[in-house]
């Protein structure tokens, strides 16, 4: 049938006659001034608010990813593409979770339960599976202690408190004494007022998350931002992204200072916002040992209302004893105005069992943010402070026995011991010219790169001398950790990264080791690719 033999129709006629009908146009006028309201808004957002930099960079990344979704569209791209990911899957399996004939894998239960005898033997085996030697202090970080007396008296609070769970403090109260005893002396340590409030988690990762929760929430009911962002430089702990991924939130990552390695002020101050809830530096920062300026970040707080998270998570207690170990540190805890939350690992440098991290608030009113409570469930009142409902009493009691048994004392003597190694290993590592280190380190980590050779292929022939050092990315580089085991080998390290610096002086050594072949891919290929390999590595660990 002709076009205009339908235009014709008297179907078409009925609602042409409709559509030209007063009300409905009334209608559109309404549809149309909110849609360009809207777009106004938009406008606003975002040329006015982000400003144009920050507009152009979000639409780039933006293209640039849409581009690539289309392109694995095409049924070639899309089969090289999965053929690459399978061979780099099957790798990461073969590596992460190789297939031992010789060794049984239980995949469903024992028709028979295990003996005391049979259990004892089986996690004896286990527990023997090759590993990298962290006991000789080859690992960076990782491990954070190898005190034998700890970790027994770990196994002890684990054995006494196995069933403990503060969720029931009227069935366990030594349990709900204990947490809140550790967060008090925590507080302490980081010079909290009596007003401030603190709640015990399960690692860094959940502190994090907390603080960025309360403050999303606080930040909707005290100023009514329903878009809250957070501002934080690319070196804070991806904890902030997922964060931000969880709870709906944005994260406005700001660049670092080339030299110091510190968030730069300038690029955080124009990243602020009205919508902006939460500032974050670190004291220490993973990738570098850096200290980022928590003073000048505590001022831009105060001045713009919003919160100021301090992540101590991997300082942990080292910061917190340094001062009195001899080292003096710039003003990075609740002594600096503007700061409103700090993270702390006790499970780091507090030497305490894995699974136990302290989140503390200037206030208690702040803190009140971060419950979850419902008051009209069938089950009754429900209230727990934050993630986890259960909680394993057992870990809680290790930690209070942890910093009980160590004491100031002791926290002073191994901050001493681990300080004073990783100021060691870094004047011994700027002492080669072909290295240099990055920014001023502070407590434990130290962070380095090379001027004439692929600082990964280092990494590799490290790894050789049974060294596992931490890639970095953007920029390259690796770090070595100091912690008791790592500090106490510091000599050893020394040596043998002389050497190996020597074998490429001399010309010993041409060949491009995995590290640097993964991280030359990484920087080569989109991101999204990346992160399908990383995804692939996390499928890695459950296979039996």
């Amino acid at each position: 049938m002709p076009v205009s033999s339908v235009l014709a129709s008297p179907a078409a006629q009925i609602v042409q006659t409709y559509l030209n009908n007063p009300r409905l146009s009334n209608i559109k006028n309404l549809v149309f001034i909110i849609f360009i309201y809207k777009l106004l808004s938009f406008l606003n957002t975002t040329f006015v608010t982000h400003g144009p930099t920050r507009t152009y960079k979000e639409l780039k990344v933006y293209l640039s990813a849409l581009a690539f979704k289309y392109a694995k569209m095409l049924p070639s791209v899309k089969e090289k593409l999965n053929r690459e990911l399978g061979k780099a899957a099957k790798d990461i399996e073969d590596k992460v979770a190789p297939q031992d004939d010789n060794f049984p894998r239980y995949t469903i239960l024992p028709e028979r339960g295990f003996t005391e005898e049979e259990m004892t033997k089986e996690l004896e085996r286990y527990s023997e599976l090759p590993h990298t030697r962290w006991e000789e202090g080859r690992v960076s970080g990782a491990v954070y202690h190898h005190n034998k007396i700890l970790s027994d008296l770990g196994a002890l609070a684990y054995r006494k408190f196995s069933s403990a769970n503060p969720l029931h403090p009227e069935v366990f109260p030594g349990t709900r004494k204990m947490e809140a005893e550790v967060c008090a002396m925590v507080l302490q340590l980081f010079h909290a007022s009596p007003k401030a409030g603190a709640v015990m988690t399960s690692g860094g990762t959940e502190s994090i998350l907390m603080s960025c929760k309360t403050h999303r929430d606080w930040g909707k009911e005290v100023k009514g931002i329903t878009k809250p962002e957070i501002v934080a430089p690319v070196t804070i702990h991806a904890a902030f992204d997922k964060a931000a991924s969880y709870f709906g939130m944005k994260l406005i990552h700001v660049p670092i200072d080339p030299v110091t390695m510190q968030a730069d002020l300038n690029a955080v101050k124009k990243a602020i916002n009205k919508n902006t809830v939460l500032i974050a530096g670190s004291a220490v920062n993973y990738p570098h040992g850096v200290m980022d300026d928590i003073v000048a970040l505590g001022k831009l707080a105060k001045k713009h209302n919003v919160g100021l998270h301090v992540d101590c998570c991997l300082g942990s207690f080292m910061v917190a004893f340094a001062e009195k170990a001899g080292y003096k540190l710039p003003p990075f805890d609740f002594r600096v105005p503007g700061v409103t939350a700090i993270s702390c690992d006790t499970h780091k440098y507090g030497f305490a069992p894995k699974g136990s991290s302290i989140i503390m608030y200037h206030t208690k009113e702040l803190r009140r943010y971060q419950y979850f409570s419902m008051a009209t469930w069938p089950g009754g009142i429900y209230a727990s402070p934050s993630i986890a409902g259960s909680r394993p009493g057992a870990l809680i009691a290790g930690c209070w026995a942890t910093l009980m048994h160590v004491g100031q004392e002791g926290y002073v003597k191994e901050a001493k011991h681990i300080i004073s190694a990783q100021i060691k290993v870094r004047k011994a590592i700027e002492t080669i010219p072909s290295l240099y280190v990055y920014g001023e380190p502070k407590t434990s980590v130290v962070a380095f790169n090379s001027r004439k050779y692929n600082i990964y292929d280092v990494s590799d022939q490290l790894s050789k001398r049974g060294w596992h050092l931490s890639a970095l990315q953007n920029p390259p580089g690796v770090h070595w950790t100091s912690t008791i085991p790592t500090a106490d080998a510091a000599d050893e390290f020394i040596s043998d990264l002389q050497e190996v610096m020597s074998d490429f002086e001399a010309g010993k050594i041409t060949e491009t080791g995995s590290t640097a072949g993964m991280y030359g891919m990484a920087a080569t290929v989109p991101s999204s690719v990346v992160a399908e390999v990383a995804c692939a590595f996390v499928d890695a660990l459950y296979k039996p």
